[in-house]
């Protein structure tokens, strides 16, 4: 199909058509930041605004290449309207068509606002976006910064979170953009595509079990173990250096296109503070949105405790991961790798937040609170050798799958070897699944 041009005839820094790209249709829209830095006129701005109405309206997934130095300050307030429609189209297509921003240059006040409503942002390397630039930020709180520093791809990538790749030029940011889009439907009203593959659901796993470490207290990679799980240990993990403590990543199983949740023992020991939670929330609600199932792996020992992250707000930004998985209505699977204690055992998927299936390893750990914080607590005037004691009886009778399993907590102890099988049949068994919603306007989530 050849392209066609949404009002060719506008003037400004603004195209869009819609094209073919990685074998699909979908609504292109670019900013060309050689008319004045890509600076958005009322007429701009309306490109993109026609673009993800087009994108909606069509069921086509947006894709957007954005260099721009803001609102066209000549022309004033009409700028800022025409801006604010943009954002308001765009904010129809979340949850309905998927959206993709790549950043090749400044993305500048408003626009750069945009980057936190598409559901994904491709920067690439030389690429800055800031809602107030250095001069501001001089002239407010003194500090000095150039515009790297300030709010380039490698400070989004890793502390701010808007980043969900970043690639080296634009030709890698669209082929990472292909890469994105081809896990998920054209619109939320079909299945994501299938895979073709060679890797049998049947085939066995023992080697994830043997990356998990001895002591309860060992490190390892948690992607091993998704890779063991994955159709040819392929994955693509997104936004890999803002919150490290949780892996969100892409991947497939028998051919099925699935998003997994997992804590990271490399990091944090895997506990769960206020960017991992938001950062798996927001990864639960896109997965949500365009049907592709979620796998939740979890080894966490509970929520990073301290007193600023409870100042911070915490309990605010925690619920938030709660309250993506309780709407959730795709299928839902949890493994409970090794430990899952106290809140984050009901945070990360558990049984009755309503998950499909929940399995267990055989060593996996159950409880409010593991041996050594639990004999802290209820052993602080015994003995050493008492509350050894206590640790190894706690251990034994409280710290095992098979009490939970007893009480319905857990569907099936498995072996890990048969872990991938057990969650391809079961995905093959819930494609049909549907929930009916409740009607309302919304919900009300935490933010």
């Amino acid at each position: 199909m050849a392209d066609i041009a949404l009002r060719s005839k506008v003037p400004g820094s603004v195209r869009a058509d819609v094209r073919q790209f990685e074998g699909r249709d979908v609504v292109w829209v670019e900013v060309d930041a050689t008319d004045r830095k890509g600076a958005l006129t009322s007429e701009a701005s309306s490109m993109l605004e026609i673009a993800a109405v087009t994108a909606v309206t069509q069921r086509l997934p947006l894709i957007g290449v954005l260099r721009s130095s803001g609102a066209d300050i000549v022309e004033g307030f009409s700028a800022l309207h025409g801006w604010g429609r943009a954002a308001k189209a765009l904010t129809d297509c979340s949850g309905v068509v998927p959206s993709i921003l790549i950043v090749d240059g400044p993305a500048v006040s408003g626009p750069a606002l945009l980057l936190g409503i598409a559901d994904h942002v491709v920067m690439t390397e030389g690429a800055y976006a800031f809602v107030s630039g250095p001069t501001m930020v001089a002239e407010f709180t003194g500090v000095v910064m150039d515009n790297d520093e300030l709010g380039g791809a490698t400070s989004h990538a890793r502390y701010s979170g808007a980043a969900t790749l970043v690639a080296a030029d634009l030709e890698s940011a669209i082929e990472t953009a292909g890469q994105i889009l081809s896990y998920f439907p054209q619109h939320n009203d079909e299945e994501p595509p299938t895979w073709p593959t060679d890797d049998e659901i049947e085939r066995q796993t023992p080697e994830a079990g043997t990356l998990i470490p001895a002591s309860s207290t060992g490190s390892y990679d948690v992607r091993s173990v998704i890779r063991a799980l994955a159709d040819d240990s392929d994955l693509l993990e997104l936004r890999p250096r803002w919150a490290s403590n949780v892996v969100t990543a892409l991947t497939t199983i028998g051919g099925m296109p699935v998003g997994v949740v997992a804590n990271q023992p490399l990091a944090l020991a895997g506990t769960l503070d206020i960017p991992a939670s938001q950062k798996a929330a927001r990864f639960v609600t896109m997965c949500d949105a365009f049907n592709l199932p979620i796998i939740t792996l979890v080894d966490t020992p509970g929520f990073y405790p301290g007193k600023d992250l409870e100042w911070r707000g915490m309990i605010r930004h925690g619920a938030q991961l709660v309250f993506a998985y309780g709407r959730a209505t795709v299928p839902r699977i949890c493994v409970i790798l090794r430990k899952s204690y106290g809140g984050a055992y009901i945070v990360m998927d558990s049984k009755k937040m309503g998950n499909d299936l929940c399995l267990a390893w055989p060593w996996a750990e159950l409880a409010v609170m593991g041996a050594g914080q639990a004999a802290a607590i209820l052993q602080r005037r015994a003995t050493p050798e008492e509350r050894a004691a206590f640790e190894a009886d706690y251990s034994q009778r409280l710290l095992n799958p098979y009490i939970a399993a007893e009480r319905g907590y857990v569907d099936a102890v498995v072996e890990p070897a048969e872990t991938r099988q057990i969650i391809g049949e079961a995905l093959r068994m819930l494609i049909d699944k549907r929930e009916r919603i409740q009607p309302r306007p919304h919900d009300n989530t935490p933010l």
